[in-house]
């Protein structure tokens, strides 16, 4: 209300020189120095408060230079004058001046001795704080408080404590700034003695004492301890939400969350984080829409977790949606949010995106690079992966470890073996990187998916480290692929004993020995599994429809509501293929059953019943995107690309390990996967 204030000022007949400070320092505090300085130059008269007054007014408005030159002509300077231009310096991190000013001063007293030490603790030069301190004439509750925070945050806590003992008076600021300090550095029981014999607890102590609990991982001390808490500020809940979420305990966090009267940002980026954690990709998602519902603006790391959600769903709209938050909070401009929008347009299948987002940023760094190299990978596109990999040295950055990873998994997915054998052998002597096992894994992989699988078993007999389970597992699958029973038996007992709780070893050996028609074996491997408690990891599938997720598993459709239209769509299709040509390949079905039931079975296939849902509820023109957790089977592969081409549908499908786009009967693996 200073234009109020200025007509009261203008009404008064006769003006003292207190009303002219006041009207001037109410310019200054709504952030109108200009004003402010033309009414100075008016007064009449003016003593020093006048003179202090504009040099604290500019530095309250970060005028630093302003305020020294005022400084330099104040006609007489107090100790107030002095130190707030010492403040002024320490405000804008300008600590050297103020170190300067402070010992040119006539004279100093509590508040300039703890402005100048506050300072130094600020920029961390502890060591010199605590010298000054120490020449201290008289040391405050205020400065001692300060020195303790500051010696606490270099983990010097003793020391502070040193400072806690000797102090004759102490207020509740003290005992918490000890407390804080104990539980930051990991000694919370400490922290629970001191805070037992607190004289006064405020709020602030209870949290302090709080965060010491989660800050440790100590959750169910830190539940026990909230519980207890008699008041529950939004700071308290946010800790718990946090400790809850990174102990995966999502069902307490959201307790917590659902309980609170008031949020913060924090808030629901803790709630939304802890989903993402833990693989609740959906309530994450939902989370994320009730937030904005409720009118609450995201953060910049809750956009973030949002963004690698809609990755994992392989939800575009949403993912579109942050991206234009993004942009409009100017954060695209980031390399490394650049690096994650990246990752979610290739984990949606929209590489094109992906392309336009990397070829925006002149320079870039080893993480983009290294994302289009995996996104083209994960599609399949080994050429254009190799062309980007042969650009990276000329434009100034090396390959690294990761991007060696990425293409050559490239090389392997397209079937460019001789070029992907190429880099592999070059490694060491072109780029200084030692193969890993995820190389040797990699290369593993190339060879087995093109036949060549007794090379590839003589490249593990010859690794340099030794062969972890993705390496057995590379080549127990080209043994799959390739009906090759005698290394895959070979393999599998690797894999058993590595990863005895796997399933996917005995799903697999399951399925050549299904293919073969040895049903005995297969019993005995179910029975293997029973006795050791394997489960196998259920397969589902998903569908994002007007920014919902339906999610299938196989052969599960009652429970949802369009049951009855989906399978009306599942027999549409089976005739439309039918009328096609097509032939059930049952030896993916791995179990002994006749073969109607077998057929059954594999038109119930998660991916099947998420396709079917696809084309009966998006439109004509629009792709049908379809992700599932594991590998696609053979049939299911054959059947989508008969679907595309009898419904004229493109349909996108990632599966655990790659993409496939299916248009005209065709899919972009070429068969080659």
């Amino acid at each position: 209300q200073i234009n109020e204030a200025r007509k009261c000022f203008d009404s008064l007949r006769f003006k003292a020189i207190g009303s002219w400070n006041s009207i001037v320092s109410g310019y200054f505090a709504n952030g109108m120095p200009k004003e402010a300085r033309l009414l100075f130059d008016e007064m009449p008269e003016r003593n020093i408060v006048s003179w202090n007054g504009l040099v604290s007014g500019y530095i309250k408005n970060r005028m630093i230079k302003e305020a020294r030159n005022a400084f330099e002509t104040m006609p007489e300077r107090n100790v107030v004058s002095w130190t707030a231009m010492v403040k002024g310096y320490v405000q804008e991190g300008m600590v050297d001046e103020a170190e300067f000013l402070f010992w040119t001063m006539p004279e100093k007293n509590e508040v300039s001795w703890t402005v100048m030490f506050g300072g130094l603790i600020d920029v961390g030069r502890i060591d010199d704080a605590r010298k000054l301190y120490d020449t201290m004439p008289v040391k405050d509750v205020v400065a001692s408080t300060n020195m303790i925070g500051g010696l606490c945050r270099e983990g010097r806590v003793d020391e502070a404590r040193e400072i806690f003992d000797g102090m004759k008076d102490r207020n509740v600021v003290t005992w918490t700034s000890m407390i804080t300090g104990y539980g930051q550095n990991n000694r919370v029981d400490v922290a629970r003695k001191l805070f037992e014999v607190m004289p006064e607890k405020t709020e602030v102590s209870w949290t302090s004492m709080l965060l010491g609990y989660t800050l440790s991982g100590r959750i169910e001390e830190a539940e026990e301890f909230f519980e207890a808490m008699p008041v529950k500020p939004v700071i308290a809940c946010n800790a718990m939400i946090v400790g809850f979420g990174e102990q995966g305990e999502i069902a307490k966090a959201r307790k917590v969350f659902d309980e609170m009267e008031e949020r913060d940002n924090v808030t629901w980026r803790g709630m939304i984080k802890a989903y993402e954690r833990k693989g609740f990709e959906l309530e994450a998602l939902d989370l994320f829409v009730e937030m904005q519902r409720g009118g609450v603006r995201p953060s910049f790391p809750s956009l973030i977790s949002v963004l690698s959600v809609c990755a994992s769903l392989a939800s575009l709209q949403y993912g579109r949606e942050v991206h234009a938050h993004l942009v409009r909070c100017q954060f695209d401009v980031d390399v490394y949010v650049a690096s994650v929008l990246m990752t979610m347009y290739v984990k949606c299948g929209e590489l094109v995106k992906a392309k336009l987002v990397f070829d925006r940023f002149p320079s870039k760094d080893i993480i983009m690079w290294n994302s289009i190299i995996s996104g083209y990978a994960s599609h399949g596109l080994g050429e254009e992966a190799l062309e980007v990999f042969h650009e990276m040295p000329l434009s100034g950055t090396m390959p690294n470890k990761v991007t060696l990873i990425a293409i050559l998994t490239a090389c392997s997915y397209a079937g460019k073996v001789e070029e992907g054998l190429e880099i592999f052998e070059s490694m060491e002597p072109r780029f200084f990187v030692e193969p890993t096992v995820e190389h040797y894994s990699c290369t593993v992989d190339m060879l087995g998916r093109a036949g060549r699988i007794d090379e590839a078993m003589k490249l593990i007999e010859s690794m340099t480290v030794k062969p972890d389970a993705t390496v057995w597992g590379s080549l127990l699958g080209a043994c799959r692929t390739h009906s090759r029973l005698d290394l895959a038996e070979v393999a599998a007992r690797k894999l058993f004993e590595i990863e005895p709780e796997n399933a996917g070893p005995y799903v697999l050996l399951s399925s050549i020995n299904a293919s073969r028609g040895k049903w005995g074996n297969v019993a005995e491997l179910r029975r293997t599994m029973r006795t050791k408690n394997v489960n196998k990891f259920p397969g589902s599938s998903w569908i994002e429809i007007e920014k919902k997720v339906h999610m299938f598993t196989r052969g599960g459709i009652r429970n949802h509501p369009e049951h009855a239209m989906i399978s009306m769509m599942l027999e549409k299709t089976d005739g439309l293929l039918r009328e096609a040509g097509y032939s059930p390949d049952c030896s993916n079905v791995l179990h002994d059953v006749d073969e109607e039931e077998k057929v059954d079975n594999l038109r119930c296939h998660s991916e099947r019943l998420a396709v079917a849902y696809g084309l009966l509820k998006l439109p004509e023109g629009v792709p049908i995107r379809v992700i599932k957790n594991l590998r696609v089977c053979g049939d299911c592969h054959a059947a989508i690309k008969l679907i595309s081409k009898v419904t004229e549908r493109e349909i996108i499908l990632r599966d655990a390990n790659r993409f496939h786009h299916f248009k005209n009967g065709e899919c972009s693996c070429k068969d080659y996967w």
